[in-house]
């Protein structure tokens, strides 16, 4: 039976030249993902794509029928972010605010916007107050477990829709710091954009080889890609209305229509070796350490 829930395209995490962004969300016009979100998440230093270069995307995505969302930066870090952040709220789209200062201001402008998973919302409190700020959608955590959020909605006085991180490498941590640029021995000022050599980050091994994290500039996050493949009655059940898939450099459209199909009622079987080589990890869902892979459960 078809499930009701949709997917959405999450904000580009990675550092990609010019030509390589605008080739991939050519190609996204064409993908069956409701909801697309544009923008700068990570570092305000990657000046591949300006604020006028996601509005021309955003106006083609949009004449394909998707929405469209500006995502902010998850760290402000100076003024320059912040006068930023304010042309971002003023380019005539709805906002994922990812950190504070994008929530005060899009409420101080009275815009509605996306509380984004950045924001650490664990309790239907805070749901609340965000929802009473102007937030219209929530974008849980993304290490938040399905006991978790179904305790959040049955706390929160209101309903929204809830859009859940899916599918991609999980971006765990932030810094002021940035390690790609400490790996190559470069102060982060001069860092010579050296994550564009990375275009799905930096893998970290322990002293075992075993792929542990990954580090993408300033941002770390989980070395295996988290999925949530197989899950569609659970997530269904926990008031999941949208899927976000996260863009990788390899395989995202395949990844797309394979979740589409799954949604349709179609059995299907991603080639998770081919797409997917470091392997699905979901322990954060089963409440259980994120780099584990849990069974399916009731």
């Amino acid at each position: 039976m078809p499930n009701s829930m949709n997917l959405s395209l999450g904000p580009l995490l990675y550092y990609w030249p010019q030509a390589t962004i605008q080739r991939f969300y050519a190609a996204a016009c064409t993908w069956p993902v409701e909801r697309v979100y544009l923008g700068e998440v990570v570092c305000s230093r990657r000046h591949e794509m300006r604020l006028g270069d996601w509005v021309d995307i955003a106006g083609t995505l949009q004449a394909a029928g998707k929405t469209v969302v500006l995502s902010s930066q998850a760290l402000l870090e100076s003024g320059g972010d912040l006068i930023a952040l304010r042309k971002l709220a003023q380019a005539g789209y709805l906002i994922e605010a990812n950190d504070p200062g994008a929530v005060k201001v899009a409420a101080d402008a009275g815009l509605p916007f996306v509380a984004g998973p950045h924001l650490n919302i664990y309790s239907g409190a805070t749901l609340d107050w965000y929802v009473g700020l102007g937030a219209c959608r929530w974008v849980p955590p993304v290490e938040i477990s399905r006991d978790t959020l179904n305790a959040v909605r049955a706390e929160s006085q209101h309903t929204v829709p809830i859009e859940i991180f899916a599918h991609g490498h999980l971006p765990l941590a932030w810094s002021a710091r940035c390690f790609t640029a400490r790996h190559y021995d470069r102060n982060k000022d001069r860092c010579e954009f050296v994550c564009l050599e990375h275009p799905d980050g930096m893998v970290m091994r322990t002293r075992e080889q075993q792929p542990f994290l990954r580090l993408n500039g300033i941002q770390t996050q989980s070395a295996a890609c988290h999925s949530l493949w197989n899950l569609l009655p659970q997530l269904r059940d926990a008031g999941v209305s949208t899927l976000r898939i996260s863009p990788q450099a390899r395989h995202t459209g395949e990844w797309v229509n394979a979740w589409h199909a799954a949604l349709q009622g179609e059995s299907v079987q991603p080639d998770v070796a081919q797409w997917q080589p470091e392997g699905l990890v979901n322990g954060y869902w089963f409440g259980q350490p994120g780099i584990t892979c849990q069974e399916a459960k009731t």
